[in-house]
């Protein structure tokens, strides 16, 4: 009973991540949340100062190709050589590789333009979703979920989801910051690894209920 409640939570936060998705895009492709990234954008570039803006720096990076790269690489072989569960790698890079991917697709369905404002960084390509966002929530959830069956106490459990949350918000805040993507964008992301995550796991928590009953 335990397996299908989770396995159906999977599949509802997927629905649910889609229906905000898809008002999230109406909003931005009728022009409906202008005036609120503006309003955002200028209370986080507000906050403008050189130490903030290397930690912006930094944590732009930690979403980057480059730096999503290093950080996979460094988690597949702590999977693989220290807890020894190489099935697990194929949910962690299905997660990443296919919230890249989908990135790679919306963008292209959208084509937004990015913020013509104040810029601390140069970005080329279209802006909504961010793709910072998207691969940043899809690595540090899919993490979580991985790492939370060996995290056995409470704290324990409650770090794991607090330090992840801090990378995914900090990541989509310094997109805004840095002035490559509106809010939305950022948002946007979210939702759409959201979407993908939902569906993934659950499709994951189905494979391995099945070939436990074997």
């Amino acid at each position: 009973m335990s397996g299908k409640f989770h396995l159906r939570g999977a599949y509802i936060c997927s629905l649910l991540a889609l229906i905000l998705f898809l008002v999230v895009s109406l909003l931005v492709m009728y022009e409906r949340v202008t005036d609120l990234d503006a309003t955002v954008i200028s209370i986080v570039q507000g906050w403008e100062n050189p130490n903030f803006t290397r930690v912006m720096e930094a944590f732009s990076w930690l979403g980057s190709t480059m730096g999503v790269t290093v950080l996979a690489v460094v988690i597949l072989l702590f999977l693989t050589f220290v807890l020894g569960h190489r099935k697990e790698l194929i949910l962690f890079i299905t997660a990443i590789g296919g919230a890249a991917l989908l990135n790679a697709v919306l963008k292209s369905i959208f084509q937004r333009d990015r913020p013509n404002i104040y810029r601390l960084a140069e970005e080329t390509g279209y802006s909504f979703p961010s793709g910072h966002s998207m691969v940043a929530f899809a690595l540090y959830v899919v993490l979580i979920y991985l790492l939370w069956r060996h995290t056995g106490s409470k704290w324990g459990r409650v770090i794991l989801i607090a330090a992840g949350s801090l990378f995914i918000v900090s990541i989509g805040l310094s997109r805004i910051y840095l002035g490559v993507h509106y809010p939305s964008d950022v948002l946007g992301g979210y939702l759409a690894s959201g979407i993908w995550l939902g569906l993934i796991i659950g499709i994951y928590q189905r494979l391995v209920r099945t070939l436990s009953n074997k």
